[in-house]
């Protein structure tokens, strides 16, 4: 896989580390925030960001749906890779066009799909 910059957004810092550590095994370049409104301050300081890959719930007054919502205003052609291991991705509203959903748990090979098929398609 090419060298790729992702944004991982995910307040349960077990899981951010993990994924986090898989990304980089990848030969992706990670950027870790803990809540939506750490991830658009870092997109809106000019951050590099090729996939926006958030949790769907985050701590404070955003969810992950509609983070991505504010990061494609920002950067219409973003790909957005959500996850959540409380919804199954059909039962959910709101999420952007070019996107996937990841349900929790997964591994790093799904990962590897996933991405592979959101920063080429």
């Amino acid at each position: 896989m090419a060298a790729i910059s992702v944004l991982l957004v995910e307040d349960e810092a077990l899981i951010s580390m993990l994924v986090s550590d898989w990304l980089s095994e990848l030969g992706c370049e990670v950027h870790e925030a803990s809540s939506a409104d750490e991830a658009l301050d870092y997109i809106n300081g000019g951050g590099a960001v090729d996939v926006l890959f958030t949790d769907i719930n985050l701590p404070g007054r955003m969810t992950g749906a509609e983070l991505a919502q504010k990061a494609r205003a920002l950067r219409p052609e973003l790909p957005v890779v959500y996850a959540s291991g409380r919804y199954r991705g059909d039962d959910l509203d709101g999420l952007v066009p070019h996107s996937a959903f990841m349900p929790k748990p997964f591994d790093q090979r799904q990962l590897q799909h996933v991405l592979e098929q959101i920063a080429i398609g």
